[in-house]
């Protein structure tokens, strides 16, 4: 009896009890089903963060800063502007914030491993504003010259022109009254910025294209020469013992550095005051949590696969109990106990591939039709994020660990089988 033949025997005798086997393997599928679904979580959720790790153009950066900074931009998009609730002049966040001295920077750059430091221009913009369509918090990305922008509309900025140009995220679009993105590409919107002295001030700034909301970046990109205006009209009234420090600076180290190196690097930092961060860094900690959670979700469905191991045991002891006789009998006419071994533990790892199969089949239908949902819907905000992410690689292995299990749960019976005595086993009845 060769491969081809216990392979054959194998799976007409586990369709012999067709209801024993078909409540077995939906056992199987259920952990099937789940280990492909949060497998696929896991890749899709993965490969989203590290595509808008490779939108930043500067890995050899590090973000230094004394300070934490908040955009001002909700869930829902721009938050409405109410100029009562706002707080203006000198007592403004943007003034209080603990900037970092020429001293500071120095003392950044004499850190080993650090090639160069600039400091971020500073400016916090009080609304954006398009037409008379409402006065809307505009929020700004203060690390937008580190990043490569994804967008979904016009052209990136140009920072060689004199002339003031912004980059709105797409959330902005409805709510300043533009028709579609394209729409808005080359239009002038105002920008509503508050001096030293609490005077509200409005400066122009050119549409110049529309970007995708990033889980890194979220607020408008802004050119060098907005920036200036910005900062020119925000220091009016300024006081000369104000500090005009910016409160964020951009180390750069050798892109060849080792992850031994850069750890040196912000450690050095951090004992003088600093506290510094990669774009891995910024974003290690959403993977952290989202690996944490698959990683448990994936526990339970090893639970699922390991109760219906026990299934498989149950099914193939009620089988070998059932074939008693006939096992016998294929010993009198001289098949070896490894034969019979490998006879019963071939059905095992046929209802765990039958299980396992049909239930990565029904994840990715299920998979497939909840990313269309989702995309959407409540995910409609990341553009690019596919949560369930299929793969070849990753089902296939989840197939091969079902019929693994499969096969060790098999293992119990196909002993029992294998030890038969034949003399005893022509006698059962």
């Amino acid at each position: 009896m060769n491969a081809a033949n216990i392979l054959t025997a194998a799976i007409a005798n586990s369709l012999r009890s067709k209801l024993r086997t078909v409540l077995t393997v939906v056992a199987i599928v259920i952990g099937a089903f789940t280990l492909t679904i949060t497998s696929a979580i896991g890749t899709g959720v993965s490969n989203y963060i590290e595509t808008q790790i490779g939108a930043f153009g500067a890995k050899d950066v590090l973000s230094v800063t004394k300070a934490t900074d908040d955009t001002g931009q909700g869930d829902e998009g721009p938050a409405p502007y109410d100029p009562d609730d706002a707080i203006v002049g000198a007592g403004f966040a943007q003034f209080d914030a603990e900037a970092l001295t020429e001293e500071d920077l120095a003392a950044i750059r004499a850190v080993e491993g650090i090639v160069d430091v600039s400091a971020v221009q500073q400016v916090n913009p009080r609304y954006a504003e398009y037409d008379g369509h409402g006065k809307f918090i505009l929020g700004v990305n203060d690390s937008a010259t580190l990043t490569t922008p994804d967008l979904s509309a016009g052209a990136p900025l140009d920072n060689s022109g004199g002339e003031p140009q912004i980059l709105l995220v797409t959330s902005y679009v409805d709510a300043l009254g533009f028709a579609d993105e394209q729409a808005a590409i080359g239009k002038t919107i105002q920008i509503g910025v508050v001096d030293y002295l609490g005077e509200m001030h409005e400066v122009n700034a050119t549409v110049a294209g529309i970007q995708n909301e990033t889980i890194l970046a979220t607020g408008a990109a802004l050119n060098q020469a907005l920036l200036d205006e910005l900062h020119t009209t925000q220091s009016v009234g300024r006081p000369q013992s104000a500090s005009e420090g910016a409160i964020l600076a951009t180390a750069r180290f050798d892109a060849n550095a080792t992850d031994e190196q850069v750890d040196d690097i912000q450690t050095a930092l951090a004992g003088k005051g600093f506290a510094a961060a990669t774009v891995a860094d910024q974003i290690g900690i959403i993977q952290t949590v989202v690996d944490a959670i698959v990683a448990l979700l994936n526990a339970f469905a090893v639970i699922a696969l390991i109760a219906a191991g026990f299934g498989i045991i149950n099914t193939l002891l009620m089988s070998v109990q059932e074939r008693t006789r006939e096992i016998g009998l294929m010993k009198a006419m001289g098949m070896g106990a490894g034969r019979i071994y490998a006879l019963f533990s071939a059905e095992a790892v046929f209802i765990g591939f039958l299980g396992s199969v049909l239930g990565a089949g029904a994840a990715i239908a299920v998979g497939t039709a909840a990313n269309g949902l989702l995309a959407g819907t409540f995910l409609a905000d990341l553009e690019g994020l596919q949560v369930l992410r299929f793969e070849v690689a990753p089902v296939a292995t989840i197939i091969l660990i079902v019929m693994a299990i499969a096969f060790l749960a098999g293992t119990l019976p196909a002993r029992r089988a294998a030890r038969q005595n034949p003399i005893e086993a022509l006698r059962y009845e």
